[in-house]
């Protein structure tokens, strides 16, 4: 133990010897993450053996009943002895026994379960997941109590030996789908995976230059739970609080919680206003400057579109500008501390955009534009999305003012083609849209009553189809 992991060396790893029927006992624990309420429990019970008993030969069964715990195991290999100890559970040799005695005593530091910021609700519950893996799956099952819901866990990393559990529902889940992730994750060779969830995704779905998300991420146990219904795999990374579902399609990453905990004409309204934002995150700029640059294009009626002055600088480079100082404001609202950041808003608002309109660097038109696609940015639900639109936006700027309105379609259709091309475990990402499925399609335009949905969504080829029993 002094060579594996540097007993007598490293202080956070805790060792103590007793004597039990004058044999040596050894334990040894993880001071950091263990509950010493227990341990000293423990030792109790055990130093209690040498007055309540004296057959020696048995000692081994004495000691195993004498560990009041609920999780006690023996192992016979040193391998499994120091991942146990790493994990933050107890060690327990005898001397003259060949097995280890594994109990486990872990109490992990980490905060309680608080709504996450980037998935707040007006109505529903106020829990999320933490950077604890036991919570998670606890909270999981509070959700899902359904005797089929497994949680299976393996360690992935040479060196951080980071847990990792795979959740499905047995009877729904596709085998296929679930034996794949499981080899995926057990291939995955790395020293560590101190990345956690993401480390995870690059090795499940092998992203390359895509921006777009290729899994689901999410932080409410709901979320999740109601994924796992409908037949999807989730994954679980110790040391984060984010859960990869998988697999999943466009569409998934532009549905929110909010719209389930409205009545279904205002989830179906909320989700329209959504949409709308969404479109108008990547496409509004391009179609403003393709108007600008041809106004003839324009209707009599809009002719009023288009800047009255455009300043100093062209067009496009004032909409890449302002597009990449709305980037640097959002870094900067990150790193800026919570008392600061008012303060942060009124310099963006009053010095920069309203001075750099004054002095003739930028038209109040492009500002204006650039802002409400900003919005629309915000208001999609997964930020990753927001980010690969972010991108594909500044490419459609670019491409149309190099080539009008050649451009403007030759890249819409670039666009289209990427996504229709793109595959997330087998799965094509534009669906239901291509391939087109018309009761799937009818669900992601409107937000459809609970009671009337009945069928588990295709792509995900669920083993029992029916959530509800059939009329």
């Amino acid at each position: 133990m002094k060579d594996r992991v540097g007993v007598g060396t490293s202080f956070d790893v805790g060792y103590r010897k007793l004597s039990l029927l004058k044999k040596e006992t050894d334990l040894y624990y993880l001071t950091g993450l263990c509950d010493s309420s227990l341990i000293v429990e423990l030792i109790k019970k055990l130093v209690e053996i040498n007055d309540n008993e004296s057959n020696v030969r048995k000692l081994a069964d004495i000691v195993e009943n004498r560990l009041v715990h609920q999780q006690v195991t023996r192992v016979k290999t040193m391998d499994e002895v120091v991942d146990q100890l790493l994990s933050g559970l107890i060690v327990i040799f005898v001397d003259g026994v060949d097995e280890a005695f594994i109990v486990d005593v872990r109490s992990y530091p980490g905060r309680s379960p608080q709504e996450p910021d980037t998935e707040k609700v007006v109505r529903g519950s106020r829990d999320g997941y933490t950077e604890n893996i036991i919570q998670n799956t606890a909270l999981t099952r509070r959700r899902v109590r359904d005797e089929r819901l497994r949680h299976e866990i393996v360690q992935v990393g040479e060196r951080s030996k980071t847990d990792i559990c795979i959740s499905f529902l047995q009877d729904v889940a596709d085998e296929g789908l679930v034996n794949l992730i499981k080899d995926e994750i057990k291939n995955i060779e790395i020293d560590g995976i101190s990345m956690a969830d993401k480390t995870v995704e690059e090795f499940l779905v092998k992203q390359g230059f895509n921006p777009f998300p290729l899994v689901r991420y999410t932080e409410r146990p709901d979320v999740a739970a109601n994924h796992l219904l409908e037949g999807h795999v989730l994954i679980m990374v110790d040391t984060s609080p984010s859960m990869i579902i998988t697999p999943t399609t466009y569409f998934h990453h532009v549905q929110h919680a909010e719209e389930y905990r409205e009545s279904p004409v205002a989830g179906t309204f909320i989700r329209w206003v959504r949409f709308m934002g969404i479109l108008m995150s990547v496409f509004l700029l391009p179609l403003w400057l393709l108007m600008t640059m041809d106004p003839s294009l324009l209707p009599e009626k809009l002719q009023f579109i288009g800047p009255n002055e455009e300043g100093n600088i062209p067009i496009v480079l004032q909409i890449l500008m302002a597009d990449i100082g709305i980037e640097f404001l959002r870094m900067a609202a990150i790193h800026t501390p919570t008392p600061l950041s008012t303060a942060m808003g009124l310099i963006a608002a009053v010095l920069i955009g309203q001075i750099a309109i004054d002095v003739g660097m930028f038209s109040a038109e492009v500002i204006l534009y650039v802002a409400v696609s900003a919005i629309g940015s915000f208001a999609t639900p997964s930020y990753e999305l927001s980010v690969a639109n972010k991108i594909a936006r500044m490419l459609l700027v670019i491409i149309t003012a190099i080539f009008s309105v050649k451009g403007l379609v030759i890249g819409f259709s670039l666009y289209l083609l990427l996504l229709t091309t793109t595959r997330s475990l087998n799965t094509p990402y534009l669906w239901p849209f291509l391939p087109f499925d018309y009761k799937a399609m009818i669900q992601i335009i409107f937000r459809v009553s609970v009671p009337l949905n009945k069928v588990r969504p295709s792509i995900v080829h669920p083993r029992n189809a029916y959530k509800q029993p059939k009329d």
